[in-house]
């Protein structure tokens, strides 16, 4: 008897478990976007999610949590039921997270729905900054050490990674770090004078750029942009640069750990599709992001890469708070 009353306990659990991902979604959907409004997470997925909307027959609210560099929506989103109606709209740091010092939890925690795109680093600066490239921002830094001030997202952003690079070719800046809750408030304060120069991705400083709000100062690869062949890249000025290029940021949807299967399926269904939407394609071309489209294992390999090269370049940087190997992060095979 009792066997029984187990048997059919879980025959339950299991039949309801089956019937709300077949019914799913049956509410409103939650999209935490870890940055703010006007920045280039928050941009990628105000685009593509209309679309996928659409082919998941559901509604997706979204809503910009920011503050502790993405970790306080990423530790919200954890806390939430893995069920798919609470999904994490992202960037690459919750991977520096543990080395950073920033909480004990990371990609590791969730399931990538979509890694849809990926971005190209750029250096700006204010359109009336006295130097209009690379090298001529390093001989005004030399000129007037602590002066230049520097945007910078906190620790484990774009911004703290290019500037590591930075500091590892050319030695520590002696520059003023401003900090901003993402790239869309420090790129607007820029604009407006506040910070002179600002590393950001190319998606998000590129129609600035064209309208003269801001001028380019390099891009951060090694080969030259199609969308702004002008710009001479940072190997260009330094060849150090080489050997941690290419690098660069990206966005991806993701849920909590122990979301069902069914509901996962269903969710990087809609994304992809969505992610092929003319309109998104055409906004994230003219943006100059690579589109990716990634899912599954494939998403997990790319996100278990970036998170080893990212984390040595930070821990041989010294801007690490524990080493990688702590938990379990191997060194990069060179």
């Amino acid at each position: 008897m009792k066997k029984f009353i187990i048997g059919a306990v879980s025959a339950l659990v299991m039949a309801t478990s089956a019937a709300s991902a077949a019914d799913y979604p049956s509410k409103e959907i939650q999209g935490i976007i870890q940055w703010g409004a006007g920045g280039s997470t928050d941009t990628v997925m105000r685009s593509v999610t209309p679309h996928a909307e659409k082919a998941l027959g559901g509604t997706v609210v979204m809503q910009n949590m920011t503050g502790g560099v993405g970790a306080i929506a990423l530790n919200y989103v954890a806390g939430q039921a893995a069920d798919g109606y609470t999904l994490l709209m992202g960037a690459e740091n919750p991977l520096l997270y543990k080395v950073m010092g920033l909480g004990d939890k990371d990609y590791s925690d969730f399931i990538p729905v979509s890694i849809l795109a990926r971005g190209t680093p750029i250096l700006v600066a204010n359109k009336d900054a006295p130097f209009d490239d690379y090298a001529g921002m390093m001989a005004y830094i030399k000129e007037h050490p602590g002066e230049l001030r520097l945007g910078a997202t906190g620790p484990g952003g774009l911004p703290s990674v290019i500037t590591a690079m930075m500091n590892t070719v050319e030695g520590k800046l002696d520059v003023i770090a401003v900090p901003y809750d993402g790239d869309g408030p420090a790129l607007t304060a820029l604009q407006g004078g506040a910070i002179d120069v600002m590393p950001a991705v190319l998606g998000a400083s590129i129609e600035g750029i064209r309208a003269g709000n801001m001028k380019p100062l390099a891009i951060f690869d090694v080969a030259a942009n199609e969308k702004l062949p002008d710009v001479p890249t940072i190997t260009s000025f330094n060849d150090k640069y080489n050997e941690m290029l290419p690098w660069g940021p990206f966005f991806g949807v993701f849920v909590a750990n122990g979301t069902p299967d069914d509901v996962v399926a269903k969710l990087a269904s809609a994304y992809a599709e969505g992610a092929k939407n003319p309109e998104f394609v055409a906004l994230m071309d003219n943006r100059g992001f690579t589109m990716m489209g990634v899912s599954g294992q494939e998403a997990q390999d790319f996100l278990s890469k970036w998170q080893q090269n990212t984390t040595w370049l930070l821990q041989d940087a010294g801007l690490t708070k524990a080493s990688p190997e702590k938990f379990g992060i191997a060194r990069p095979a060179k």
